[in-house]
């Protein structure tokens, strides 16, 4: 049993949707990020160095290019396990993912210039735009409803990465949770969908928050989430403290517990898109595990399975309630 039998997920809403699972096409349209330009700050988030997680993709290739690029990887992944069987037949149906940095901090007839040339792709039913809470006015959300009303399944993923104000401090987001909250409340009742980004494992984080982050953001309301492990990334703040020793990262098992926890505590109608995450060396630092991409989603599905899926620990609250 793999992970959709435990968990409401992306891939399982997409299936419902189109009939299909539908391959995300990441782009890097050379957004910047106010933390890194001087309008915040320099350096960015101290976990931060997005080439580790956009590394495939060319920097100056365009959007076109980009999509094309992606669908060609799309294609050359699907391959038959058992060659005595017919080969699975592609999805012709693919989602634009403006992942890179903060993907709505540009003038406004240049992102819509951006998700435009995007969405003139006929294959593209899906438009997911990257970016932090505090960089989302409200005409980019009028312009992203605008793409909802046509049609397209928008969603607006915000990195929040903890509900812990002085977490966030510590790690230089520039933002606060009122910031997130302000963009959230905007967002949904526009009808665009949120999903959220937390991550596991932040300096000085324990079980209580990554739990607390969780009801907070469910508080105040959200369609989806992406949970992630931290891990340390070359180039980023967080190498230097890594490498003087003063860090401590979660082990497999304790990423997998913690966010088989969170799902548990879920509600079902929540649409997970991701539980974890990899990087590639030499890129990623540490911890090793992060490497691999199928080692952590094994064992949060391990961790499901013997002690229930998505809900389930709110389904047990309910019952004794």
């Amino acid at each position: 049993m793999g992970l959709d039998d435990y968990v409401n997920t992306f891939g399982a809403y997409c299936k419902a949707r189109y009939g299909e699972r539908v391959k995300k096409l990441t782009i890097d349209a050379q957004f910047t990020c106010p933390n890194r330009d001087g309008t915040l700050g320099f350096g960015g988030c101290t976990f931060c160095n997005v080439a580790s997680f956009n590394a495939q993709l060319g920097q100056t290739s365009s959007i076109s290019v980009q999509l094309s690029q992606g669908k060609e990887r799309a294609h050359s992944r699907v391959k038959c396990v058992n060659k005595s069987l017919p080969a699975p037949v592609s999805s012709d149906k693919y989602i634009a993912y403006f992942q890179a940095y903060t993907s709505t901090y540009d003038e406004f007839h240049h992102l819509k210039l951006k998700y435009d040339l995007a969405i003139e792709d006929k294959q593209i039913v899906g438009l997911h735009i990257g970016t932090r809470p505090d960089c989302v006015p409200d005409a980019v959300l009028d312009l992203l409803a605008e793409y909802q009303n046509s049609g397209l399944d928008v969603w607006l993923e915000l990195g929040l990465q903890t509900s812990n104000n002085r977490t966030l401090k510590k790690i230089n987001r520039g933002h606060q949770l009122t910031e997130y909250r302000q963009t959230v409340i905007a967002a949904r009742s526009r009808g665009i969908k949120v999903c959220t980004h937390l991550i596991l494992g932040l300096p000085g984080e324990t079980s209580t928050d990554y739990m607390n982050s969780l009801q907070t953001v469910l508080g105040i309301g959200v369609d989806g989430l992406k949970l992630h492990p931290l891990h340390i990334v070359e180039g980023s703040t967080m190498a230097k403290q890594w490498r003087y020793k003063a860090m401590d990262l979660l082990t497999l098992d304790e990423y997998a517990s913690a966010a088989a926890t969170l799902i548990r505590n879920t509600p079902r109608d929540i649409i997970y898109h991701r539980v974890t995450a990899y990087a590639q060396k030499p890129m990623l630092l540490a911890p090793d595990w992060c490497a691999y991409r199928w080692d952590g989603l094994v064992a949060i599905v391990d961790e499901l399975r013997e002690y229930g899926g998505q809900g389930s620990a709110l389904n047990w609250v309910n019952k004794i309630a």
